[in-house]
Parts: structure tokens; C-alpha cells; sequence
């Protein structure tokens, strides 16, 4: 089997024309914010995806009943007896602030040695459009598709999918019954192979605060009185061994545990490794687990509590000797199979109480479930085998992925087979500074998403 190199990638994505022209449709997506957080750009972007989905010939409904507008564009295919694929996708993005370095504007796409930047190229934007290019490909040669193919496009995902599963069960009826569902986004691993994923972990994010007094307190106090920030530091030590481990009561004995397939796919396909999260992120402090297997089986099948920000007390120039009288902090715990959100808060609740812990008041912000497969379904086994014709380094199989998204809620509306593949590598840098995707992975994407539909021929 012949394999183009990045060069011959570069090249064809270089003098094709449609390429070219839905690149400028990428380019003008990525210049408009569209940030659920922030509560920027989603109708304007949401309608600019109607005009473009339009004007490629397709079906669409923008369903604008909550607060982020729903996009559906429908592409059918004359045969009665078609089957049909749904591709989901979200057009929201991250911030793009002052707190991280970017080389370029984050909001202008940039490319340079083959690679494109800004925010949203790889998560989730460059998604939609490379798709929608590789459909508009198969059909400039044949005018009609093989197979129904519907792109949902939601605008909330970055904040936890906000309303998604009242979209979903609005248009159940119609989004039911397809043949498979592709995932957002994905990447190539460290090795160039395409990772194909079958789950996500789920998320509980939420506030701590403490307030120990009504005003700042001189320091001089500081040996007879307690302070906000040395109380919330303490409590959420509490919460969290030198290993890691989560100190709740009641979270290890609820996880459902993976299968035996779940865990052979890990064992042959995972290539997360400590040495290469030490290279990509210039780890000074020790990882928590090194051992190979421990260190898999945490980083896919285990729940993890993590510390977002915190801020308490002077922090200008110079000294200001206080005891602080608030403080508080950002946390989330990431989730798998077994654990509910909102029960997972609620314990930590408890689990602060009966550690002496009483005044740290918990604000629920945001929780999704956790979803994981097997990958065992007739049509995701189809895929996997079409993926090895454009991979030279093969493919890695996974049950999940240890981000977090919400295909629990998406299957629980629908349950469909679902599987996540996509044009990323491994230092993409999702929501970070200069988020990029190589144009030859870019490129590619579309090669496999037309393969894909000329699959059901």
C-alpha cells in the first residue's frame, strides 16, 4: 500500500481548489470568537455556519431555543434505503487571553512550515470545516451521497455542553437510528498513529470559599488567629494523598471497572508515557505514577482531583503583612464510568466535615458524565480498518480518552455506536498558546472522512 509523505500531502491540499476555498471558510470561522464563557459570538457564528452549510446544498435548522444556538444541516441521500452518519461537532472555543503567550493573534489563522495556527484550528473548528470539505469532495465527482449525512454542530461544549441534552431531545426522533456517530476531534499520537477513541471521562467543576473574618487582620495575629488561606490550603490537602489518590470516602468503590477488551486495548494501543509528558510540558516537579500499567490504568480508568487556581490576600508590589479574610479556589475532579457529578460533590462535602472542615462553602459550576466503549461495534470496526490505508504508523484503538466531552450525554439521547478520530498530533496544544494542526494531517482528515462516505456505496 503507497503512503504519501507530508510533502505529497502539502502539495495535493495546495492545488486543490476546493481545499483551498473552504480553507478561506476556516480562515474567516476562526477570525470570529464565538466563546460560550464569555458569552461572545454564538448566534453570529451559529448563523455564519447556516450560510455556509446552505450554500454547500444542505438542510439546515438553527435552533436558537436556549443559549447557545443548535446547528443542523442535513445532506440526504436519494436513496430511500440509505444509511444515515451524524458527525458532532461544536463551534464555541476557549478564551484566548492575556494569561496565555501566543506567537500570532489567536483569532487571525495563521500558517508557517506547513503548520496552521489559531484558536479553534484543532478544537473544534478546523473539525467542521475539514468534513464538511471531504463531503463537498466526493460529491464534485458524484453528484449524489451513498449514505445521509448530518453535521450537529452545538455552541457549549467548552462549558460542559450547556443544555445539549435538551437539543438532543427535541430532534431525538430524527438524530436516532444512524449507523455511527464521528466524534469531534482527535489526534495523531507521539508515534504519527491515529488514535481511534471510543469515550471520554466525565467532569465535576466546582468553587471553594472561606471567609474566617468580616476584615484583613494584622499578621502579627498570625500565631493565635487562623486565617482564611492557611484553613482552605489545609482543607483541600485533606482531600488529596502524596499519591495522588483521592481521599473520599465512597469514590474507588463506585468506579465501574473496565473490561477485559478495555483494558487489552490500552495495554496495545496507549503510547502516554512519563518521558513524554516530561519532554512536551518541562515537568520540574515528579510525576505521581511512573510504573507502566499503574500509570495507564490511572490516566484512562481512575478519577483525578485537581486544584484549577487559587487566590487569596495581597498579591501587588512590595508587603502587606495580613491575614487574609477570604479565600477561595478553582477544582474539578475528572470522572469515569460509576460516578455521578453531583454525588462526587456531595461527598467531598461530607469528606470535608468529618475532617474538621466545616466552613469551606462548595459552589457546584459544571458536571458531565463519563462514557466508555469497547469498540467492538460492526460499523466503528469498519472505520478502524478503513484508517490503516492512510496512516503509515498505523492506528491506536482506545476505550476512551482522558478528556472530557459529552458523549455520555449524546449516547444517552441517541445510542448510537460512536467513535472519535480527527487531524490533531499530539502537541496541538488544545487550549493552550498556539493551538496548531498540520496542513498534512489537515489534509489527510478530508482523504478519510470522503474514503468514509464512499464507504456506503
Amino acid at each position: 500500500m503507497a503512503f504519501f509523505s507530508e510533502k505529497e500531502q502539502l502539495q495535493k491540499f495546495e492545488e486543490d481548489e476546493l481545499a483551498q476555498a473552504y480553507f478561506e471558510v476556516l480562515r474567516e470561522l476562526i477570525a470570529k470568537k464565538s466563546i460560550f464563557a464569555q458569552q461572545i459570538g454564538l448566534k453570529e457564528v451559529a448563523d455564519y455556519l447556516r450560510d455556509v452549510f446552505e450554500e454547500a446544498g444542505a438542510e439546515v435548522t438553527v435552533d436558537a431555543s436556549y443559549r447557545a444556538p443548535f446547528v443542523i444541516a442535513r445532506f440526504k441521500s436519494s436513496n430511500p434505503n440509505a444509511k444515515s452518519i451524524i458527525f458532532y461537532n461544536h463551534y464555541d472555543t476557549v478564551p484566548a487571553d492575556s494569561d496565555q503567550p501566543w506567537t500570532e493573534d489567536p483569532f487571525t489563522l495563521s500558517v508557517k512550515d506547513g503548520v496552521m495556527y489559531g484558536r479553534g484550528v484543532d478544537d473544534d473548528k478546523g473539525h467542521i470545516v475539514a468534513r464538511l470539505t471531504a463531503l463537498q469532495k466526493y460529491r464534485e465527482g458524484k453528484k449524489d451521497l451513498p449514505v445521509n449525512v448530518t453535521f450537529i454542530i452545538e455552541g457549549a461544549e467548552e462549558s460542559a455542553s450547556t443544555d445539549l441534552d435538551r437539543y438532543l431531545e427535541k430532534h431525538k426522533e430524527e438524530l436516532s437510528g444512524a449507523d455511527l456517530l464521528i466524534w469531534e476531534q482527535g489526534s495523531r499520537n507521539a508515534l504519527g498513529q491515529l488514535e481511534i477513541t471510543g469515550g471520554n471521562k466525565g467532569i465535576v467543576t466546582f468553587d471553594a470559599k472561606v471567609k474566617s473574618a468580616d476584615v484583613d487582620i494584622h499578621s502579627s495575629f498570625g500565631g493565635v488567629i487562623d486565617s482564611s488561606s492557611w484553613y482552605l490550603l489545609n482543607a483541600l490537602a485533606s482531600l488529596r494523598g502524596a499519591n495522588g489518590r483521592i481521599l473520599v470516602e465512597g469514590i474507588y468503590e463506585q468506579i465501574v471497572e473496565p473490561n477485559e477488551r478495555e483494558l487489552a486495548l490500552v495495554e496495545e494501543f496507549a503510547r502516554r508515557n512519563p518521558e513524554e509528558l516530561k519532554q512536551i510540558y518541562g515537568l520540574e516537579l515528579p510525576l505521581l505514577e511512573e510504573e507502566g500499567q499503574k500509570f495507564l490504568r490511572r490516566y484512562f480508568f481512575e478519577p483525578a482531583i485537581n486544584i484549577e487556581g487559587i487566590s487569596s490576600g495581597y498579591q501587588g508590589q512590595g508587603v502587606k503583612t495580613i491575614l487574609p479574610s477570604e479565600a477561595k479556589a478553582k477544582l474539578e475532579v475528572r470522572l469515569v464510568p460509576g460516578l455521578e457529578p453531583q454525588d462526587v460533590l456531595d461527598k467531598i462535602r461530607q469528606q470535608l466535615v468529618k475532617n474538621g472542615y466545616p466552613k469551606v462553602e462548595l459552589i457546584y459550576t459544571l458536571g458531565e458524565m463519563s462514557y466508555r466503549s469497547d469498540m467492538s461495534a460492526p460499523s466503528v470496526l469498519s472505520v478502524i480498518e478503513l484508517s490503516k490505508k492512510y496512516y503509515r504508523e498505523g492506528v491506536a484503538v482506545l476505550p476512551t480518552s482522558a478528556g472530557t466531552g459529552p458523549m455520555f450525554t449524546v449516547y444517552d439521547a441517541l445510542k448510537l455506536p460512536m467513535m472519535a478520530f480527527g487531524l490533531g498530533h499530539a502537541n496541538s496544544r488544545d487550549h493552550g498558546g498556539d493551538e496548531n494542526v498540520r496542513l498534512a494531517d489537515y489534509y489527510t482528515h478530508i482523504e478519510l472522512v470522503k474514503e468514509l462516505i464512499a464507504s456506503y456505496e
